[in-house]
């Protein structure tokens, strides 16, 4: 038995192989500069140039595999085909989840020590040190190492520790405190790690963002500086969404969780607390007091019957102005403090902590409500975490309430479990107030008894009727009472609003949809904060930004969709920070500019980066050009805003430049995770239309979804992680590839299987070693001459099929269905082409066309593994990566379609054959079991096309099949016509019917399943031909001596010719009998133009 040493030898020998080959690859793609790309001096022609590019990747850690799936999609087929191509990687920096890194490290060294000791972790063994960040080598891999309690907990709430997860020696964590050096270490990481996956980049032109990257940061300036001028920029007084520990807002990319969450605006009803104030109130004398009720639908106030509580609930008393307290919840209160909300601003005073049961019983005077007073009530199901835990009762409209007050109506238990008085609930009715015209002038009231409610815990069913109920209130509903009575709700909704807040009765406050963490760990509020702002809303701005994504190739509906609704509710960005990680506004130094708004147009410094930093991601060097050279005008000047200027920079320096960006702007493709369409991606339209003329707006943004591991999403704290590092070494750069070609192409969550990763390994070598002993070795036994065979010309022919179907895939960035018709389909074909010629043996010529092909077509997927093929199996000059799209004959698909007929048919043969040989094997009672009679000889007999009552019946069924819906007439016009027709005027119809509707069900079946091809009257090519180009085949693969190919019209007598009516056209018949009885029987009928073999 093998060690376990050797057994992992042998297991990761073919992986170690591919490895090796693609260091070598690699090295060769370096010295040639083969993906280091300069303009032309002419503008390029349609098709010449292709510049794709992929949102850089932030830099506070190592990349992940998803990463890897958008940008194994870009550019290789593009170069393939001839096209110029440019492919740059930046560097994202911008921001606050570095620096809010580095400060928890800060304070984590301050409170645990350095290196920290925490309280409750258990640490396992220390993890391995990372190599050198300039060059990570092949061995080297991330490891989530996780301690004990965060083990158990999912995730570790210490940055320390999530820095020791990724092997980092804590010597080495200390100085990742300093949020520069964060710049230092994981961009060249990051560059290393995608060139071992094979990217194929150039990297002349890689940079990093922020301040601390000059050429970058001058850049960002211009932009803004011609932003602002056009107005897109403005100053203004906003709700948004806010950290309070960082003390400013927080955008998408600054949270932890929570993306996409936006502000919700409620109005808050004061209902005022009437004296005396007694028990927990007494302190609150001499102020006015008010519940402060969150609402979304103000115009419903005119029906309140009471307002509601939890009982168990936490409140308090806080401070709005000298005089006016609220009583809500502390996270209400936060939010409020931050919304001028609060005596002391951005500091919630409470002056009473209050129970939600030391208000049941209050009197208040609520703003609108027809009855002059009502009281405070308990609720079971107010969540907390939602509003201010303050709820108005209106049981007219809102099913909740209905429920609620009638709960407490009819239970006098639950009154007194509460303490709550008669006088408080039973005088009150439902006030209608609201006509909907399906549902009357109660609504809830009409739904909770048509759905049967029973209870204010039913709450499945109450969802259901909140939903039925407030949107047709909104939508057809009419008001009532007040003084917009007769007017439609939701043309009175804005009206009443405005009449509340105005008159003091209410106030607006907004608070996150859901919860939002910041990366700094805080949980956000919503703050009325005076910034600037990038106007996304304004009309003629949106309206160029919807005709340029009119003009994108987007590859999918659905992800038009999502730009269609994302242009519809974007409004104004707040762009503005007060420390982090960036580039300060040219004209305002205090802040900063945020990380979705610095990166919207950068993909047009890629066109010059590699003039301005010479290859140098910082830009620190002593560069030719020096960043203060760039100024405003000669910024203008290559970007084709302005005449050249005058400037230090060399005249041909400055047309060099603007040479790069007119030759390569528009981009032709960025691909992307589609979660980056609510922001990054839309923020992307909407620039270009404001900086740039319509010719150079983004031709195409390609999106996928999120990428799962093994079925499951990917998380650092489940261990279900992958990075790209992890995972070419695991598998190799080219299995992982295949892998990730292989998870999935739509907008859809793809899902990269370990397992198809490791096939591929196998797959690879397995095809490389074929290639080198059984073509190039065993090439004097192959068959020379053209191809001749029908195996010749259907391979041949599914050769040029999978050229034209991969060309298309490729075209349409579906990379798994390219791998299925340039390798799998490919590999089918192959295969039952060696099948098919195991006696005259394959054609030389043919199969050295398919290994070229095949290579070619897998290029883009495996570009490592073509180039070994090209260079060291058929020692070829030049690149795979550049060798060219192969060229294609006209595919033949009625001689793809007569091959699919015959290997299927062959498979029917062989069950015909088991079958026949199981029957003849089986003894009578009471004797021996009898062999077969041998040898065996086999007469196919063939229709050539449909005649009599199957020919009309087919005809019929052409006349009644709808080839758009795919669907037929129903049975009864069928029939009908069936009575009409020749045949079934013939004679009785019942017998006539009893014949035909079988045959007529079972090509209905046979045309919902394979298409209206199951209704034509013969075959698109001469059956009986592709029998006898194949007899040998046949024989071959039934063991028969002789086959024979007879059509029906030829048929014998006795139990052969009842055999052979069976036939059909695509439905041969194949009887088995001994050689003496198939000539025989042929003789017996005169039959002598039949093929024997």
């Amino acid at each position: 038995m093998a060690s376990d040493g050797a057994e992992k030898k042998m297991s990761t020998e073919r992986r170690d192989k591919l490895l090796g080959i693609e260091k070598i690859i690699q090295k060769r793609w370096e010295d040639a500069k083969i993906f280091e790309v300069d303009a032309s001096d002419e503008p390029p022609k349609p098709g010449e140039k292709y510049f794709g590019n992929f949102p850089y990747p932030y830099m506070n850690g190592v990349l992940h595999l998803g990463h890897a799936f958008s940008l194994s999609k870009l550019a290789a087929f593009q170069r393939l085909c001839g096209t110029k191509v440019l492919l740059p990687m930046g560097f994202h920096c911008t921001g606050m989840p570095i620096k809010a890194c580095a400060d928890k490290l800060v304070r984590e060294s301050e409170e645990f020590g350095c290196p920290p000791v925490f309280p409750t972790e258990v640490t396992d063994e220390a993890p391995a040190p990372v190599a050198n960040k300039e060059e990570v080598p092949v061995e080297v891999k991330f490891k989530a190492k996780k301690s004990k309690a965060v083990a158990k907990s999912g995730a570790s709430k210490y940055q320390w520790t999530i820095m020791r997860s990724l092997g980092l020696e804590d010597d080495e964590i200390a100085k990742f405190r300093d949020p520069l050096y964060w710049l230092e270490y994981f961009p060249p990481i990051a560059k290393n790690d995608l060139k071992f996956f094979g990217l194929s980049c150039d990297w002349r032109r890689s940079f990093i963002t922020t301040e601390a990257n000059p050429y970058y940061d001058s850049f960002v300036r211009w932009q803004f500086e011609h932003l602002r001028e056009k107005k897109k920029v403005g100053k203004d007084l906003r709700y948004a969404i806010y950290s309070p520990l960082d003390r400013q807002p927080c955008a998408d990319h600054d949270r932890a969780s929570g993306e996409g969450v936006a502000p919700q605006e409620y109005v808050l009803i004061k209902m005022e607390v009437q004296p005396p104030f007694t028990g927990k109130l007494k302190p609150l004398e001499g102020k006015k007091v008010f519940l402060a009720a969150a609402t979304l639908r103000p115009e419903t106030m005119y029906g309140q019957t009471n307002a509601w509580v939890l009982a168990d609930g936490d409140y308090g008393a806080y401070e709005v102005s000298a005089t006016e307290v609220f009583v809500v919840t502390a996270r209400a209160a936060l939010n409020m403090a931050y919304q001028n909300l609060s005596r002391v601003p951005q500091q919630p005073t409470c002056l009473v902590e209050l129970k939600g049961q030391d208000l049941i019983g209050l009197t208040v005077v609520s703003p609108l409500a027809k009855n002059p007073v009502v009281y405070v009530l308990p609720m079971l199901n107010i969540k907390t975490d939602k509003g201010t835990g303050v709820v108005t009762s209106v049981p007219s409209d809102s099913p909740d309430d209905y429920m609620a007050l009638s709960d407490l109506k009819s239970k006098p238990a639950l009154r007194a479990k509460f303490n709550v008085q008669d006088e408080w609930v039973l005088p009150f009715e439902v006030l209608p107030i609201i006509n909907v015209p399906e549902f009357g002038d109660k609504s809830a009231e009409a739904v909770c008894i048509s759905m049967k409610i029973k209870s204010q815990n039913n709450r499945d069913d109450l969802e259901a009727a909140k939903k039925m109920t407030y949107l047709k209130g909104f939508t057809d509903g009419k008001m009532l009472v007040g003084d917009y009575a007769r007017m439609k709700v939701q043309e009175a909704k804005p009206l009443i609003k405005k009449l509340l807040v105005e008159s003091g009765q209410a106030v607006i406050y907004s608070e996150p949809e859901k919860k939002v963490i910041s990366r700094s760990g805080d949980e956000c509020v919503v703050a009325l904060t005076d910034q600037w702002y990038l106007q996304y809303a304004e009309e003629e701005w949106k309206s160029q930004a919807e005709k340029c994504l009119t003009q994108m190739e987007l590859y999918s509906d659905e992800t038009r969709r999502l730009f269609e609704h994302a242009l519809g509710w974007l409004n104004q960005w707040a762009c503005s920070r007060s420390f982090g990680l960036g580039t300060k506004f040219p004209w305002d130094q205090d802040f900063l500019i945020e990380s979705l708004s610095d990166s919207t147009i950068y993909m047009a410094y890629y066109t010059l980066a590699h003039i301005l930093q010479e290859g140098d991601l910082y830009g620190k060097g002593d560069h030719a050009v020096k960043p203060n050279q760039m100024t405003r005008n000669v910024w203008d000047f290559v970007f084709g805003m302005g005449p050249l200027p005058e400037s230090e920079i060399p005249v041909e320096t400055l047309k060099r430049m603007k040479k790069e960006f007119d030759y390569w702007y528009p981009f032709d493709l960025r691909v992307s995770g589609k979660d980056l369409i609510q922001n990054h991606l839309t923020f992307s339209i909407y620039n270009h239309t404001a900086m740039f003329p319509e010719e150079r707006w983004p031709r195409s943004f390609r999106c996928n979804g999120f990428l799962l591991l093994n079925g499951e999403k990917m998380a650092k704290s489940t261990g279900n992680f992958l990075t790209i590092r992890d995972a070419v070494s695991d598998f190799s750069a080219d299995a992982t590839r295949f892998g990730l070609a292989d998870a999935g192409d739509s907008v859809d969550d793809a899902n990269f299987v370990k397992l198809t990763a490791n096939s591929a390994i196998l797959r690879l070598t397995k095809e490389m070693a074929w290639m080198s002993d059984e073509v190039i070795a065993a090439e004097k036994d192959l068959r020379k001459g053209s191809p001749t065979t029908f195996a010749d010309r259907v391979f041949e022919n599914e050769i040029n099929i999978a050229i034209n179907q991969t060309e298309r895939n490729y075209k349409a960035l579906m990379f798994r269905e390219a791998l299925k018709s340039g390798f799998y389909d490919l590999q089918i074909a192959r295969d039952e082409y060696r099948l098919a010629c195991s006696s005259l043996g394959m054609n030389r010529d043919l199969i050295f066309r398919f290994a070229d092909v095949q290579t070619r077509l897998l290029t883009p997927i495996c570009p490592h593994y073509a180039e070994y093929v090209r260079s060291e199996i058929f020692h070829q000059e030049g690149f795979a990566v550049t060798a060219g799209w192969p060229a294609s004959g006209t595919p033949d698909l009625t001689l793809q379609r007569a091959n699919k007929f015959f290997q299927s048919i062959l498979a029917d043969f062989r069950k015909a054959l088991q079958k026949h040989l199981a029957a003849s094997k089986k003894a009578k009672k009471g004797q021996a079991a009898v062999p077969p009679a041998a040898p065996l000889a086999g007469l196919i007999y063939v229709a050539e096309k449909y005649e009599g009552w199957k020919e009309e019946s087919l005809k019929i069924l052409q006349s009644c099949y709808d080839s758009g819906s795919k669907t037929f007439t129903s049975d009864v016009e069928i029939l009908s016509r069936l009575r009409e027709s020749s045949v079934g005027q013939s004679g009785d119809f019942k017998q006539i019917q009893k014949k035909c509707m079988p045959f007529v069900k079972f090509k209905k079946d046979e045309t919902l399943s394979v298409g209206p091809q199951a209704l034509e009257l013969r075959l698109p090519f001469d059956e009986r031909w592709v029998f006898e180009e194949n007899l040998e085949l046949i024989k071959a693969q039934l063991g028969l001596e002789s086959v024979m190919v007879v059509p029906v019209s030829s048929s014998s007598s006795g139990k052969i010719a009842a055999a052979a009516q069976a036939a059909s056209p695509g439905s041969p018949v194949i009887v088995f009998v001994t050689v003496p009885e198939m000539v025989a029987a042929l003789a017996s009928n005169g039959v002598a133009q039949v093929t024997v073999s």
